[in-house]
């Protein structure tokens, strides 16, 4: 759970202000996978190669998001969650998940695949590893020609038969895979085996949590000349091996409406493509709300007559004690918006 120790300077600025929409500095991640999309989105110089992922609002252990804006501007998502609980979180949110911040928001940058994978659920995350499961989606912002990802699978394999599979390479080829195109939308519950493939810029929305098995990397080497790690019989009891029909998600664009992404008990999320003035009221909602910049920018103007810009790139945290918010695009932007339930 979160630490205590915090600076009394800031907690008392913390705990004596009204909240406004936070944003944060991002976490950049450097792995062998990585490319050099995520710096030129988000336009950081000097660009940086090699960087897989972008954290932009986080409350796994050890990557805190710090705040990048406003008075409270160096204060940590951890310490603010602490300080305000239900003023920032909502009533039933801090209620259900405490100080820990229940869901962590990333840009993702395949430069190459990545490994086919799976996450555990709740249950099985708290037995194993006393952490939430990880229930998950995607946002397929760019992708080169020829990009795809795997999600599911496309014919039944028992999971006595799972490991040879694996052994044997032909794992990869039980599973759906999908050409894939900016736009794209992939809900990921927990248990669902998915990979990202090269070509691939996403933002993702998922349970705060880092527990990943590893199932199958292409029998790559590290740096060092060392195979990485797989997690075959932990990830057994994890996967779910049902096939589906589908596992994509469907929906139709609507400009200047939001567009229902996703709904679970970890996250509903909208698409927001707008080139006039959008308000959104969170009256009833009873969490805070994230947007997640995808392309132009916006002024997003609260009910406390709080103002902040979000331009691509960006995400943004409104407090659940506010109560409406009205979003004007200076061009035509597009947003993602998320919230807890």
């Amino acid at each position: 759970m979160s630490s205590n120790n915090y600076n009394t300077t800031k907690n008392s600025s913390i705990s004596g202000g009204a909240l406004y929409p936070f944003k944060f500095e991002p976490i950049l991640k450097p792995v062998i996978w990585g490319g050099s999309d995520i710096c030129r989105f988000k336009k950081i110089e000097p660009l940086q190669e090699g960087i897989g992922e972008s954290w932009e609002i986080s409350g796994v252990r050890g990557n805190i998001s710090l705040i990048s804006n406003g008075r409270l501007a160096g204060a940590s998502l951890e310490e603010l969650l602490y300080r305000c609980g239900e003023k920032l979180a909502g009533k039933r949110v801090y209620q259900n998940f405490g100080n820990t911040f229940p869901l962590l928001i990333k840009f993702i940058d395949a430069r190459d695949n990545l490994s086919i994978q799976v996450h555990p659920d709740d249950a099985l995350g708290k037995m194993r590893h006393n952490s939430f499961g990880k229930t998950e989606m995607w946002y397929v912002i760019d992708a080169a020609p020829g990009a795809y990802l795997y999600s599911g699978f496309k014919e039944s394999i028992t999971p006595e038969e799972y490991p040879e599979t694996v052994k044997n390479n032909t794992f990869a080829g039980k599973l759906r895979k999908y050409d894939v195109k900016a736009g794209d939308v992939f809900y990921l519950p927990a248990g669902r085996v998915h990979a990202i493939g090269a070509g691939c810029f996403i933002a993702e929305i998922q349970q705060t949590s880092d527990i990943t098995y590893r199932i199958y990397d292409y029998n790559r080497k590290d740096a060092a000349g060392n195979s990485r790690e797989l997690h075959t019989e932990l990830a057994k009891d994890a996967i779910d091996f049902k096939v589906y029909d589908s596992y994509k998600t469907e929906y139709k664009k609507n400009i200047n409406h939001p567009v229902k992404l996703a709904a679970s008990p970890y996250f509903t999320t909208h698409l927001l493509e707008m080139d006039t003035p959008m308000e959104r009221n969170y009256a009833a909602v009873d969490s805070f709300v994230i947007y997640i910049c995808l392309a132009g920018h916006c002024t997003v103007k609260d009910d406390k007559e709080n103002s902040e810009v979000i331009r691509q790139g960006e995400s943004m945290l409104i407090p659940a004690d506010t109560r409406s918010v009205t979003v004007v695009p200076d061009e035509f932007s597009r947003l993602l918006e998320t919230y807890v339930g």
